[in-house]
């Protein structure tokens, strides 16, 4: 179907390309750091007990329920939650803002991955000793339990290639290399992208599997290391007494949420551009159990590299493992030091990072061209001509917006990005979602999409999830992430309350556009409050408003009465049926 225009708008050249893009979306680098890391807090393998079946309850439910809707409106996110539930549309805007946000800073990751893979074209890895000039009197070739030392793997992430400073309250200068690899990392992702679903999709075939290569072979390697048995028995070995926890079984469906990328609008803009008549649930299988096998996967060579390197320094398992980047740009780079031909295995570990960095930035990044492209693609084509040039201009934005991190401050300032925006935004906009889908556009609904589509109705595995499982699982998770809630910090810096205050702002950023959306939609509709707020979670209640006097003079158009054609160009009139006779 290359080329092919469905109801106006490009489809995926062949179906395989949007299956690879959904899970090149969802399977990304929390998958390799998050996943191992909530495994460890969380007992080994009592972790897989809650994670699995908050796969089948919540995971796959809500992803099915994201590309029906989707593909069904062919929308991205503002347009089809505004079609959805006019009172919740802020929903959809809200995804396109925290996508943007989470693009401006993810790329650093794609930064960080770019200086470590070009750093490790050596001979001997530059994070592999303690005899270099950024190194710090306390530097140790090993991990050890002592809280006063630190690596040789910790002080190249730190003070080589972040060269930190103290606290966010010390901006220090820019740090020029990382600026130009983040220069680098946003060429990277206009270059696969510029031409939209076109380019996005044959770069997939490359991005969404090279990954698993490597991970594969990582594996084979790490097994056959003296202790790696240690590491992975610590994986999968469940400490039953951790399935007590709530906080245990609220870890593993934020996790599943997370990681498949329920609420970010990034599914349900690629699946906007699916053919009409496409197997939805078949997609949402292949991208959800996908997803979760690569996690899996991904946790079988991190705990074998872990049981690996407990071996080495004589520490047990549980006191190796870190949360956040340094899973990933301390323990793992520390692993590589002692294996053979080190510098081979950084060079593939790194570019697989890359890789999975890339797909999930191409998501972010497509969730924002396409709501603008839909929502104001007669004007922006008039000033920037061709979509291409929409790309540039989203991509340099981000890229401007993305410089504070690659400061000597920036990992202050990432962490505090991330935790307000990752952990706080996204849980209210999910709930928001489920209620406004789920109970507002309705099942029923949502089901006859289905049949019209695929000429299935859902099961009634997927029906009783959607009406009652999934909301109450979403307002679970969201009441325990406000009771859990810790103020940001970064290992044993804690942020000062003006700073606490700006994340704050950062997660309003996205959150502020689902009441100021409401109110928009109980100004423009008709009637009483009564009425405007019936009307509000009517589907399709603000198509409708369209062709009345009110909204008309709403938006400013005075005498509208006796002219058809001011209505029609804001909303086409139908055209006359055709005469039908009965022979």
């Amino acid at each position: 179907m290359a080329g092919e225009l469905e109801a106006g708008r490009l489809t995926w050249s062949r179906q395989i390309e949007f299956t690879l893009a959904g899970i090149g979306c969802a399977v990304g680098l929390g998958n390799i750091w998050r996943f191992p890391y909530l495994c460890y807090r969380s007992g080994g393998g009592a972790f897989l007990v809650p994670y699995l079946l908050m796969l089948v309850l919540l995971g796959i439910p809500l992803l099915y329920m994201e590309l029906t809707v989707g593909q069904y409106l062919k929308k991205g996110p503002v347009h089809a939650m505004t079609k959805v539930c006019p009172l919740l549309k802020g929903v959809g805007m809200a995804t396109v803002a925290i996508s943007f946000i989470m693009c401006t800073y993810y790329n650093v990751i794609i930064t960080w991955a770019l200086y470590y893979l070009f750093s490790s074209f050596q001979s001997q890895l530059p994070w592999q000793s303690c005899n270099n000039t950024w190194n710090r009197p306390n530097c140790t070739d090993y991990a050890t339990t002592s809280s006063s030392t630190s690596t040789a793997s910790q002080q190249f992430f730190n003070y080589k290639m972040l060269e930190r400073t103290s606290g966010v309250e010390e901006t220090g200068s820019m740090r020029w290399e990382l600026f130009l690899l983040l220069l680098l990392a946003w060429l990277l992702v206009y270059l696969c992208i510029f031409k939209g679903v076109k380019s996005t999709g044959k770069v997939v075939y490359f991005t969404a599997l090279f990954p698993y290569v490597i991970l594969v072979a990582l594996l084979i390697n790490n097994v056959q290391l003296p202790g790696a048995a240690a590491g992975i028995r610590f994986f999968i070995v469940p400490e039953w007494e951790k399935l007590l926890s709530v906080e245990v079984w609220v870890n593993a469906a934020a996790q599943i949420f997370n990681s498949i990328g329920i609420g970010f609008g990034s599914l349900m803009a690629m699946a906007s551009y699916n053919s009409f008549n496409n197997n939805v649930l078949k997609d949402t299988l292949a991208i959800a159990i996908t997803n979760s096998l690569t996690s899996i996967l991904a946790g079988f060579v991190i705990f074998s590299a872990f049981g690996y390197m407990s071996y080495l320094q004589n520490i047990p398992v549980s006191e190796i493992a870190v949360d956040g980047p340094g899973l990933v740009f301390v323990v793992y780079p520390q692993a590589f030091v002692t294996m053979p031909v080190a510098p081979m295995w950084a060079v593939f570990f790194f570019f697989m990072l890359l890789c999975l960095g890339l797909d999930s930035q191409f998501a972010m990044v497509e969730v924002m061209v396409t709501s603008l492209m839909d929502s104001y693609s007669k004007p922006l084509l008039k000033y920037l001509r061709k979509k291409e040039l929409l790309v540039l201009v989203v991509c340099s934005a981000a890229f401007l917006l993305g410089i504070p991190h690659v400061m000597q401050v920036g990992i202050y300032v990432f962490q505090l990005m991330d935790h307000y925006t990752a952990i706080v935004s996204i849980m209210f906009l999910a709930f928001f979602e489920v209620v406004a889908i789920c109970w507002f556009y309705g099942v029923r609904r949502l089901s006859s999409n289905l049949e019209e589509m695929t000429g299935k109705k859902p099961s009634i595995f997927f029906r009783v999830c959607w009406i009652l499982i999934c909301p109450l699982l979403v307002t679970i998770i969201l009441v325990f992430s406000v009771i859990q809630f810790k103020p940001a910090r970064y290992e044993n810096y804690v942020y000062p309350a003006w700073a606490q205050g700006i994340g704050w702002v950062i997660a309003l950023a996205s959150i502020v556009w689902i009441p100021l959306a409401a109110l928009h939609t109980l100004w423009v509709l008709p009637g009483s409050l009564t009425e405007k707020l019936r009307k509000s979670i009517r589907p399709f209640a603000l198509d409708e408003a369209k062709l009345s006097p009110y909204y008309l003079q709403k938006r400013g158009v005075l005498e509208v009465t006796s002219n058809l054609a001011v209505i029609s160009s804001i909303v086409p009139l139908p055209e006359k049926p055709p005469i039908q006779t009965n022979l």
